[in-house]
């Protein structure tokens, strides 16, 4: 999701719908402000969440958020859908406004999911050359044994989209679990490297992306806010 960033004049013109000529005038007679500072120039830069004032009254107000959601089987990772609850319906009597999936889950995987409004906070998560480490509890269907490690680490290649996964970490829980630790997201990347082993993933729950950790007090389908400091942890990578 892109950033909303663009010029004051074409915002005021629009919000207001009148000629930029008229936004000018209210710049050089002091109308207009931008976060408590007055507005110099037409083309001076906002995004969603700029304060800006015109004419004394308030036209844009938008606070980011972040929200740390316990994922239940069977809630998709989207903010609308005609066939199953979203995990933004999760979020009750909170403004959904731009609100978008920042690392989403399958259906029926579990755990930790980020919500936020903020697009470039997502896009610092999700950019690949940030190498933002994800790591999931996994459940297998069969016993798994240190060949696995090996694989995993070397990496493994997909056909489909022409390319080698980056090296991922395996633990060895017991005979049949899992925690695995990638920095990327490919399409169901897990469940196709467990695939390679002929052994069927049937249990995948997030407990951390980077510093944030999936809060254990959460239960499935409850959230919180991120702290400053989760916040903080995407930003200053």
């Amino acid at each position: 999701m892109a950033s909303k960033r663009g010029r004051i004049d074409t915002f005021i013109a629009k919000h207001q719908q009148i000629p930029k000529k008229s936004v000018r005038n209210m710049i050089v007679q002091g109308e207009i402000m931008i976060d408590g500072q007055l507005v110099m120039s037409p083309d001076e830069q906002i995004d969603e969440f700029s304060f800006i004032v015109c004419q004394g009254q308030v036209l844009q107000q938008r606070q980011a958020v972040y929200w740390m959601l316990h994922k239940p089987q069977g809630v998709v990772s989207a903010t609308m859908d005609k066939q199953h609850q979203t995990a933004v319906d999760l979020l009750v009597g909170i403004d959904k406004d731009l609100l978008h999936i920042a690392g989403r889950l399958d259906l029926n995987s579990t755990g930790l999911l980020l919500i936020t409004n903020d697009a470039k906070w997502s896009q610092a998560l999700m950019s690949p050359d940030n190498k933002v480490t994800k790591r999931y509890l996994v459940t297998l269907a069969n016993p798994i044994d240190e060949d696995y490690i090996k694989v995993f680490a070397e990496g493994m290649w997909f056909e489909y989209e022409g390319i080698t996964t980056a090296p991922a970490k395996l633990e060895i829980l017991s005979p049949i679990q899992a925690m695995v630790e990638l920095n990327e997201g490919k399409y169901h990347q897990i469940k196709r490297m467990f695939g390679r082993f002929q052994n069927p993933v049937i249990g995948l729950h997030r407990i951390a992306i980077g510093d944030i950790k999936l809060d254990t007090d959460l239960q499935p389908g409850q959230y919180r806010q991120l702290t400053k400091t989760e916040v903080l942890s995407i930003i200053q990578r």
